[in-house]
């Protein structure tokens, strides 16, 4: 689980960092808000940790911008302003949770821990032989037969494709792909995933050019669909 934790006063970001860490969930910390922002729209998160108070943008509008591109990401805001409008602001704004400072750690891990659990999608379990349409992938073997007989699939191939029957209908993040196939933290063009599904079109579908099964979302990612 990837954790972006937003927080510019060094001490307490340091010791929430150290501490997230410690519970095995992989964090990128910041303590600039436009550089947070522009982390956040460019790396796929689990959660994210955000302070209110930050220098050039500030929690309330990062939150905001967040939620314009992303339903999905939990979001905690951390804050020193405890009155019910403050609570109130910060939950317009797309926050799922919120704890004002001074709080306790052990409080901060719980609600992390709850959050991330409430937030993650239910993945489907595949099985080693799967089949869509009239095409056939084992995930163990990488043999695969295609709309032009049996062939083999690299390793990458493999897990981009159970990736996206996992989410069988959910659009699915270049970053996201990224992250989970690859494990880029420093994400290179995106071209490489286009560049798959490409592959995988002439691989499994009747007509490359008007695919049923790897739908483009136009500035997001690809949808995997099959029928039930």
């Amino acid at each position: 689980m990837r954790i972006l934790l937003v927080e510019d006063e060094e001490n307490i970001r340091s010791i929430v960092k150290l501490n997230l860490e410690l519970e095995n969930y992989e964090v990128v910390a910041s303590g600039n808000g436009k550089e947070a922002l522009k982390i956040a729209q460019e790396q796929h998160f689990d959660l994210i940790v955000l302070d209110v108070m930050l220098p050039e943008v500030d929690g309330f509008s990062i939150c905001e911008q967040i939620r314009l591109k992303n339903s999905d990401v939990g979001i905690i805001m951390l804050t020193a302003k405890d009155t019910p409008q403050d609570r109130i602001h910060g939950l317009k704004r797309g926050a799922d949770d919120y704890l004002t400072k001074p709080f306790n750690l052990e409080e901060l891990l719980l609600r992390v821990s709850n959050l991330i659990k409430r937030s993650q999608k239910q993945t489907r379990k595949i099985e080693e032989k799967y089949t869509f349409g009239k095409n056939e992938v084992n995930f163990t073997t990488f043999d695969a037969i295609g709309q032009h007989g049996p062939f083999r699939m690299t390793k990458k191939e493999v897990m981009l494709l159970k990736l996206l029957a996992e989410r069988k209908g959910e659009v699915v993040s270049r970053q996201q792909i990224l992250q989970a196939v690859w494990g880029y933290d420093v994400y290179p063009s995106t071209r490489t995933i286009d560049n798959f599904i490409l592959a995988f079109r002439k691989y499994f579908e009747e007509d490359p050019k008007e695919p049923l099964f790897f739908q483009s979302v136009r500035g997001v990612g690809y949808r995997f669909v099959v029928g039930e």
